[in-house]
């Protein structure tokens, strides 16, 4: 694809704003943070025409922002049915010392981060991690780092459990199932991996630290209405698996629950993440707008013949990219861009 000028220069410009604002939220000359920056690249793409107004509303990928509210609702109403309660409280069952607490942290961490998203994960476990670590006289920075790690391993397992798989699956139109079976074992292993190079490092620290049996008291409340909750959720794993539309699955399932739960849905529905949402529109007009000046697809043609997936060589200059992009750029346009190449 040519390169179009001035149209390169104002591409940049635009990027080059919303790469900052969203890499450094809190820069001193405009400390407007990350979902504003988003939209200001968005409306620097239009007003300098790099993109027009109709192609920047069509850039917005409803499907994944469906799926991301969807699954948001889901969590909610999962952590109002304590699910993430009883998931902290494996952390210190029949817990045989530090070492094995490290090793549950990357599992559960890992685990439910597949299911329920990286952030609501580290969200919800940091806390339960710093209260165990205060009652049994504990460091936190090796389980914080292993919450952490694991969580972004886990994560990739399924389309759910980032928005950079979101925007893979959705549009590779990729199911759930064959998603999961694809990247499972890698995930598998990095967990291991991880577990083990944390191990490593902190032995010492760990060492001999003696734990003393959990004083978790588990109480009961609204089995019934936790159970349907929890059912719902399962269903709504089910038919992923199934290979049912992921946006319109996690939807019912969020509507199902605001309906099971019988009362004003506002205080749930305050807890979804909307400034994301927000992001990821002004993410996708700006990403599309940079695409449209040609300096990815140019990048694309230099590098491709050194990428090719049939060669051991080109598997690792081709990670190599995605691992520095990833940084760079951050993994969710990275990943837009990288299936976009892969369909040309």
């Amino acid at each position: 694809m040519a390169l179009a000028f001035p149209k390169v220069v104002y591409g940049l410009i635009a990027f080059a704003i919303f790469w900052v604002l969203a890499v450094f939220p809190a820069v001193p000359f405009l400390p407007v943070g990350r979902t504003a920056g988003s939209l200001l690249g968005a409306m620097l793409m239009v007003l300098f025409q790099v993109i027009t107004p109709d192609e920047a509303y069509a850039t917005i990928d409803l499907p994944i922002l469906g799926l991301l509210f969807g699954t948001m609702i889901v969590s909610v109403y999962l952590e109002r049915a304590d699910m993430f309660k009883y998931i902290g409280k494996l952390l210190a069952w029949k817990s045989r010392g530090a070492k094995d607490l490290l090793c549950r942290i990357c599992i559960i961490s890992a685990v439910s981060s597949a299911l329920f998203t990286n952030d609501t994960s580290c969200v919800v476990l940091t806390e339960f991690i710093l209260k165990i670590a205060r009652q049994h006289n504990l460091p936190p920075t090796p389980f914080l780092l292993a919450l952490a790690s694991s969580a972004n391993i886990g994560s990739s397992a399924t389309p759910i459990g980032n928005p950079q798989n979101l925007v893979i699956a959705v549009q590779s139109k990729i199911s759930f199932g064959n998603f999961l079976i694809g990247i499972l074992p890698a995930m598998v292993a990095g967990v291991v991996a991880n577990a083990t190079i944390l191990l490593i490092m902190y032995w010492k620290l760990l060492d001999g630290i003696n734990e003393r049996k959990s004083d978790f008291i588990i109480r009961w409340k609204r089995v019934l209405w936790k159970s349907c909750v929890y059912i719902i959720t399962l269903g709504m794993l089910v038919a992923l698996l199934l290979g049912l539309n992921m946006s319109w699955t996690a939807i019912t399932a969020a509507l199902a629950l605001i309906v099971l739960d019988f009362k004003d849905a506002r205080p749930c529905l305050e807890k979804v993440s909307y400034s994301l949402l927000i992001f990821f529109c002004g993410m996708f007009i700006t990403v599309d707008g940079l695409n449209k000046t040609g300096i990815p697809s140019s990048l694309w043609d230099l590098m491709e013949p050194y990428s090719h997936v049939d060669r051991a060589s080109g598997v690792a200059v081709l990670a190599i990219v995605i691992l520095v992009l990833s940084n760079l750029a951050s993994n969710v346009p990275t990943g837009k861009w990288m299936w976009g190449f892969f369909i040309m």
